[in-house]
């Protein structure tokens, strides 16, 4: 955390190629691809991301772009834990958790179960985690409901939010 001031949210730019979606979907084809990029190498994210898209495409006979968002929002979590100290002891207090925080974790899990996976290559792990989440299966949907859980058996303690 800074001393001085907040520091100032970054604008991502909207993506080139999915230009009949709207400016937040396409800001968040970008963000995604940011997530499933690694040590810098962005073309070959967006090649992975793209390629992937185009495969769930043909399998779902669907929009490509509706079914990542579906996928999307079946893996973002609606309540967390997070651990507060109260006198000697920590508890596990469920928060509700923000849609951008909800965001970015649905999708750093549907890259992590993506890179989980036992498929030839990135593209197909990554096709077949989009279509999985989207259909309420999947290592990342699995993630949410863990979460949730945790968070129902943690209910007790949930007067200690602040």
């Amino acid at each position: 955390m800074p001393r001085k001031g907040e520091v100032p949210k970054r604008k991502v730019l909207p993506d080139p190629k999915y230009t009949d979606a709207s400016m937040e979907t396409r800001q968040k084809i970008t963000k995604f691809i940011n997530v499933v990029m690694k040590d810098g190498k962005k073309a070959v994210a967006e090649g992975i991301v793209y390629s992937a898209l185009n495969l769930v495409a043909e399998r779902a006979k669907d929009d490509p772009i509706k079914v990542w968002e579906r996928a999307l929002s079946n893996t973002k979590p609606r309540v967390e834990v997070k651990s507060r100290r109260v006198g000697g002891s920590t508890y596990q207090v469920p928060m509700d958790v923000r849609l951008v925080r909800a965001q970015a974790l649905g999708m750093r899990w549907l890259c992590l179960y993506a890179r989980q996976r036992n498929e030839r290559t990135m593209v197909e792990s990554l096709a077949n985690e989009i279509l999985d989440a989207a259909q309420g299966r999947g290592g990342a949907v699995k993630k949410r409901e863990d979460v949730h859980r945790m968070a129902d058996a943690n209910r007790a303690f949930s007067h200690y939010r602040w």
